[in-house]
């Protein structure tokens, strides 16, 4: 996980903060996973590696004399569901169905969550409309209502919350909390405020969720005065609703601001008073003090993290990688990938990558190179994402002959393989643009169109290349029609250009 899009943007925070409250109803009954080492979840897991079935592992299972109980079965599906293993959890809730498992309201709520994720949205409305009228209740419709509002169906979103709201079910603060959150993704901050007068008028207290979401609309809406009076209302509220993500949050809000000392000011107040027992406090320490950039105390808190924790795991080692490259500090970076490389039992290709990205930020081409190398022996790929930082360097020091190569070895690894980052289709078109090189451009887009990932976008970085070259091609307008491309003025300007007719 990439924890320097919370210091960037502050965005992953608000996403993961509405996901935690929308999935607290649904997952309020299900106790704590345990330690997930016993024989049933090992099975399960290992699905993803060895390709077999989750009916086929939970029937060996009762064939093995073992006795398969529900609530071992929801810790699983817990757990799966924290490593996005959606279809292993849904497959899981299928069998249950089939062996006459009775299902609790929550468990409904999360199996339509799973459809959601697996199968669409479609299928998800679908099940809840066949559920008998005592499962179709706050917490099902809240799982619907969480669906839309993650894949941004506003309109829908909205007409579901109005029908809650007729049904009688909207009595806290979790469906507001959707809104709010689909709001600021939709880049309608102005919004989030609105929905915090209509809880008040219902007398609904805001949960500290709600806070965050509140802070972060007035941090994208770049009013920091309403930010902190937002805090200051939750420090007059209650105690218990200010956490140790609030001021993790609060400090990438001052960092995006440059308010750099206010920034650090909460991070020691998080640490003196509300720092848990948790890595993910010590990982969000470590990104927000790179963007202070205090290198002393991303060193200081790193310590302290390997102190608190008999091991250091793979995510670890990766938040402080990215730390570092953020910082520019090469050499520490290249001690820390060398001391987690020469330890790992599992070889993670994020650190691999981060670490590429981080040795060309400072032009080590040899380095990084040979950490591609090292990877390919140990890791089974693919390293498409690694070869894209290479391209997109090469490329901006127009080595078209080496980005092409990382290319190729892209294309000849993955089948199908098309740019999974923007960044590089920018890279390349600015190339293209710059060399007035319509050739290039045009088999570029071919890749693209194989896979399905042509878009506006990519036809005006073609556009782009068409006009720089003072070439035309008169059948570009009908190109885009048959793609489907939808017209923008930016388009049409670039065909007058590009196509005549």
């Amino acid at each position: 996980m990439n924890y320097w899009r919370l210091v960037s943007s502050g965005s992953w925070l608000v996403r993961k903060l509405c996901t935690a409250a929308s999935e607290k109803a649904t997952e309020a009954v299900l106790e704590v996973a345990a330690p997930m080492r016993n024989s049933l979840y090992s099975k399960l897991s290992a699905l993803g590696a060895t390709g077999g079935t989750v009916s086929g592992a939970l029937n060996d299972f009762i064939m093995e004399g073992k006795r398969i109980r529900k609530d071992k079965l929801s810790r699983c599906i817990k757990q799966l569901r924290k490593y996005h293993r959606y279809q292993h959890s849904l497959d899981i809730m299928d069998w249950m169905e089939r062996r006459k498992m009775q299902f609790s309201l929550v468990d409904h709520a999360i199996r339509l969550d799973l459809i959601a994720k697996t199968k669409g949205i479609g299928a998800a409305e679908d099940y809840l409309s066949s559920l008998p009228p005592d499962a179709q209740n706050l917490l099902t419709y809240g799982a619907l209502l969480n669906c839309y509002c993650n894949n941004l169906m506003k309109d829908e979103a909205l007409a579901l919350f109005n029908k809650m709201d007729e049904l009688k079910l909207i009595n806290n603060t979790l469906p507001f909390n959707n809104l709010m959150c689909m709001y600021v993704r939709l880049g309608e901050p102005q919004k989030v405020p609105e929905l915090i007068a209509e809880l008040k008028l219902r007398n609904i207290p805001p949960c500290r969720f709600t806070y965050v979401l509140w802070m972060q609309s007035y941090a994208h809406m770049n009013d920091i005065g309403g930010v902190e009076s937002v805090m200051e209302e939750l420090a007059n509220d209650s105690e218990d609703k200010c956490t140790w993500t609030t001021y993790s949050n609060l400090a990438a809000i001052y960092v995006k601001a440059g308010l750099f000392e206010k920034a650090e000011a909460c991070l020691k107040k998080l640490e003196r008073d509300k720092m848990p027992h948790q890595r993910e406090a010590y990982h969000f320490l470590i990104s927000l003090y790179s963007g202070t950039s205090n290198r002393a105390e991303v060193y200081r808190v790193w310590e302290a993290l390997k102190r608190a924790f008999s091991s250091v795991t793979n995510t670890s080692y990766l938040i402080m990688v990215q730390a570092l490259a953020k910082l520019k500090d090469l050499e520490g970076l290249k001690k820390c990938f060398e001391e987690w490389e020469s330890s790992c039992s599992i070889y993670d290709m994020r650190m691999a990558t981060s670490t590429i990205r981080g040795y060309l930020s400072g032009d080590m081409v040899e380095e990084a190179e040979l950490v591609l190398a090292n990877a390919m022996k140990r890791n089974k790929g693919p390293y498409t994402r690694a070869r894209e930082i290479f391209m997109v360097y090469f490329l901006k020091k127009r080595r078209f002959d080496l980005a092409l190569k990382h290319m190729e070895a892209a294309v000849s690894e993955v089948k199908g393989w098309s740019p999974s980052n923007p960044e590089t289709r920018t890279a390349f078109f600015d190339y293209f643009v710059n060399e007035g090189d319509v050739d290039a451009a045009e088999e570029f887009c071919k890749i693209l169109k194989n896979n399905s990932c042509l878009n506006s976008d990519v036809y005006h970085g073609l556009l782009r290349t068409y006009v720089a070259a003072g070439k035309v091609a008169p059948d570009m307008r009908q190109r885009l029609e048959d793609d489907g491309i939808e017209l923008s003025q930016e388009l049409q300007n670039l065909l007058v250009n590009v196509c005549t007719k």
